[in-house]
């Protein structure tokens, strides 16, 4: 039996359509009460509810578990989440850990994040080598994961056998809450976007995150971390790329990042008034200003984890969006 926690996720939600294409049969999908299961719709498997802050919620549906995919947790871009961040990324993690070694499941994968490992000057590579240090972060979202990640590394100590995975930018079809990268999307071909912040990061297609998660299960030395990254690019790329695939001109205003960082304080009055969803945050901002020189090396060597060209992924995503009436 293979659990997967934030099933209806993005990640999640593409993570067992991987694993139904590869032949699976028992998949049971970890449901928060009153969640929109369109995401779902039609899979063949169990779905089932519990909340990962809630451990008595996590003993039926661990129940019998060979594999446990954990990828529930909360995504924060703008201040206000920290709260809800710790106590969904960090206990809600040690909470699965619990679970894990109660119910004597055979292997967890934890889906970390970039964002954890820490961060070395411009110039330098990001690799597995680096450590987790919340004490280093400055967003939340970055501390939670990180807190998280070590609560996993500390669990394995103790006996669990767990793989953490780490994705870096994720874009890609199947997104049906639409994230940042859709809404951006979404903004530019609505002629909506008036001006696009100039930097840079790194994205991975959901489809190769999902399998890569599916190779760490598979090959992945217990204990050890693997980045799941996919293609340095700058924000101007991402535009003209949108112009070759939809025809329609990207904004001409680039805002440089200090000018940017400068006016992220007034963004969530803006998006506050407009009722829209926030894209340009400082954390957003900081991130397109991070060093994103990143390395997937050690997942292509030791899983077999092959990334698709970017350029794929953004037609892929823009396609599926119209094909589901979200453009």
């Amino acid at each position: 039996m293979i659990v997967v926690t934030g099933a209806d996720g993005h990640i999640g939600n593409v993570l067992i359509r991987e694993l139904l294409a590869s032949g699976e049969k028992n998949i049971r999908a970890l449901i928060l009460p009153g969640e929109d299961l369109t995401p779902l719709k039609g899979f063949d498997i169990e779905k089932i509810e519990g909340d990962i802050t809630k451990p008595e919620t996590l003993t039926r549906p661990f129940q019998g578990a060979d594999l446990v995919f954990h990828l529930a947790g909360i995504i924060a871009i703008s201040h206000g989440s920290e709260e809800l961040m710790e106590k969904v990324n960090v206990q809600g993690t040690q909470n699965v850990i619990d679970a894990c070694f109660k119910s004597n499941v055979k292997r967890l994968v934890y889906t970390s994040t970039i964002h954890a490992i820490e961060e070395p000057p411009k110039g330098q590579v990001i690799t597995e080598k680096l450590p987790f240090k919340p004490g280093q972060k400055k967003e939340g979202y970055d501390k939670s994961k990180a807190r998280a990640t070590i609560e996993v590394l500390e669990a394995v100590k103790k006996g669990l056998n767990a793989v953490i995975v780490c994705p870096s930018g994720v874009i890609g079809p199947y997104d049906f809450r639409i994230s940042e990268m859709g809404q951006l999307f979404i903004n530019v071909v609505h002629k909506k976007l008036f001006a696009y912040v100039q930097g840079a990061y790194d994205f991975v297609d959901v489809r190769d995150v999902a399998k890569g998660h599916i190779l760490a299960a598979e090959k992945g030395k217990t204990g050890e971390v693997y980045i799941l990254s996919g293609e340095q690019i700058y924000v101007g790329k991402i535009m003209q790329i949108l112009k070759e695939i939809t025809g329609v001109k990207p904004p001409r205003w680039r805002m440089p990042i200090w000018l940017a960082q400068l006016s992220a304080d007034f963004a969530p009055i803006y998006y506050k008034i407009t009722k829209t969803k926030p894209l340009f945050t400082r954390y957003s901002i900081h991130t397109l200003a991070s060093n994103s020189n990143i390395s997937n090396q050690k997942a292509r060597q030791e899983l077999g984890y092959s990334p698709r060209p970017i350029r794929e992924s953004i037609k892929d995503a823009i396609q599926w969006l119209k094909d589901n009436n979200k453009l």
